[in-house]
Order: C-alpha cells, then structure tokens, then sequence
C-alpha cells in the first residue's frame, strides 16, 4: 500500500474506521481514470467502438433516424464518458450522411482522456457533470460503459441479518468486512430471505445519474442510449470485479491502479425514465440490437470494399454481436422523449 491514494484511504480508515464498498470504489476510479488511457492493447481493457467503427456508426445511425422522425429539430449530441472519443467519430459521421451535424458535448471528468478526445474532436465542449449539458436544446445521449464503472454499494447477508458490506484494513491490505448497522431495510423483500454470505448491490450513483438525463429529456426532448454490461434487477451477487492487463485482478488489491466495475442494474435505470414520463425501451441484448440495426449488411460492405480486411471484419462483428462473446452480456436501453418516435433495434 505505497501509492498515495492507498496511503490516504489507509489513512481514512485508520482515523474513521472502514469505509463502505461505494467510497472505496469511486475513489480508486477517480484516480485510476484521470491518470492515464486504460483503452487499448497497452490499456487494461478493450471497449466495443474500439473494436470496430460498425459500433459508433450504428449508433449514430439509431440516433439519426429517430431525430429524422421526430422533424429534424435543432439538437445537441452528448456522450457520457467518451473514452477516446472514437464512438463518438464514428456516429458523427454516420449522422452527416443525413445532414445531422449537431455540437458536440461530451461528460468527461479525466484529463488524460479530454485530451484524446480533443485530439480527434475539437470542436467539442467539456462538461464535469450531466447539470451542465445545454438545456434549452433536445439532446441525443450516448453512455456506452459509463454506468458500470459508477460505485455500487454492497449489503451482506450475516447471521444477524443484512449489513452493509465496507472495506476494511488487513494484514494483506484492504479487506471487505461486514458493517454493525441492520439494513434488512434496504433489501427487496423477494431477497431478504436470501442465505448468508448474498451480496445484493444498488447504485445511488447510476440512478441519480439516470433521473437526471430522464428529466431532461422530458423537459427538452431528445434520447438516450444507454449500452453496458448487466442484468434486469433485483438480483443477488457479487459483481464487483477489476481488471488490469485485460485480466481479471483483485478488486481491493491496489485501488487507483485497476479499473473497477460493476454489472448494471437496468430495471432500476428504466424505472427513472419511466417516473420522468419518458419512452422507454430495452433492455435487449446487444448483439440483437445491433442486428437489427443492420451490423450483418454493413460488414458486408466494409469487407467488401477491403477484401484484404475481409476476416478481420467478420471477427469484430462476431465480437460484438455473438451471445458468447459481448452479444448478450450487455445490453442496450433507450429512453425517449414522450413526443417522439419510437426508436428501431427493439422489436
């Protein structure tokens, strides 16, 4: 435990005592995104617009359509957590095809990563938070692995009933332990009966986040796109994991020097879209969404107009759409404003 932030957290819980899962983990996100580009073979992880443009420029192409439909308002194109920026190339291009050329807004605190992304796009405006996005524009917001690297918080079920789950110094390092505090109050009653050792998550975080963009997507008009790695909750399990060299490594080992994450609860983001008066739609599995948008035509062609790049065109579209590979394990909600369209890629 010699970085800084592991001196400072050890520090914390020597003065306060241990700390829960959710403090743990967004302070080792924090540092870990503002101090470096995880993405790529030299990165720790890979995500899908870096697999192939196919990604960015379907989802450009799923945002394009339904703004054609609902009349071709003046609008604002937002993303959540850009990475390099590559998706949002991508589907930009994708929406000049139909004369959709809107400015360019981007949430993104690291800035390691606003640098990358200024790189490609500089035409782009940075915001910290979602409160600062235009507001008096319909807005079109894509957040592709945002929500899974916001801080869960973890409840344990324990002989004396259900605790909150914090993290704790041992004589390896950090070391989750269960909290003294009942929280039986907190759990789903379909869960509750759950056997010792359950671990049930919720995200405060990924809900406010979700309400936020639902309120203003129901005051300014607009959709949202929101695709990840999760389930359709309540659900019980352990989800916390961390990666570091495209492997998986101890989530508690380390903190600030490995990418957290956690599976998204997509039942509890709907319901904020839901409670906001907007469309909602999904989840459905990526690899059906995306064949439905048309992955399997616009790899033809790309493999077509480079023959030479034939196989490896085949292989990403595999990847991002086989049920073993990311076809099913993420998954593609949509919110829509309660005036427009309902949007294709959802049956």
């Amino acid at each position: 435990m010699t970085t800084p932030l592991a001196q400072r957290l050890t520090r914390a819980i020597e003065r306060g005592g241990a700390i829960p899962v959710a403090q743990f983990m967004a302070e080792a996100n924090a540092h870990y995104y503002a101090t470096r580009d995880p993405l790529g073979t030299d990165g720790d992880f890979t995500t899908a617009p870096e697999i192939s443009q196919m990604f960015g420029e379907l989802c450009g192409l799923w945002l394009a359509d339904l703004w054609l439909r609902a009349g071709s308002p003046p609008a604002a194109y937002a993303e959540l957590g850009p990475g390099r920026g590559t998706l949002a190339v991508d589907a930009l291009r994708a929406m000049r095809a139909v004369r959709l050329e809107p400015p360019v807004h981007f949430v993104e605190t690291s800035p390691v990563l606003r640098a990358a992304q200024a790189d490609r796009l500089p035409q782009a405006r940075w915001h910290d938070a979602v409160a600062s996005l235009p507001d008096t524009l319909p807005l079109l917001v894509v957040a592709n692995e945002f929500f899974d690297a916001l801080p869960v918080r973890q409840l344990i079920a324990t002989e004396q009933g259900w605790r909150e789950r914090l993290v704790a110094l041992g004589e390896g390092g950090f070391v989750p332990v269960a909290g003294a505090q009942r929280m039986d109050a907190a759990i789903p009653p379909l869960l509750r009966d759950a056997p010792e050792g359950t671990i049930v998550e919720t995200s405060p975080a990924a809900a406010a986040v979700a309400a936020e963009i639902a309120a203003r997507l129901a005051d300014q008009g607009g959709a949202a796109l929101f695709i990840d790695y999760g389930h359709s909750g309540p659900a019980a399990g352990d989800t916390l994991q961390a990666v570091r060299n495209h492997g998986f490594a101890d989530p508690f080992a380390d903190p600030g020097e490995r990418d957290l994450t956690a599976h998204v609860d997509f039942t509890a983001l709907a319901k904020e879209g839901r409670a906001a008066g907007l469309k909602v739609f999904g989840p459905v599995g990526q690899g059906e969404w995306l064949n439905g948008l048309g992955l399997a035509a616009r790899a033809a062609s790309l493999a077509k107009a480079a023959p030479h790049r034939a196989h490896e065109i085949t292989a990403a579209r595999d990847r991002l759409s086989k049920p073993a590979e990311m076809g099913q394990v993420f998954r593609v909600l949509a919110f829509v404003s309660a005036d427009w369209p309902a949007p294709e890629g959802f049956g």
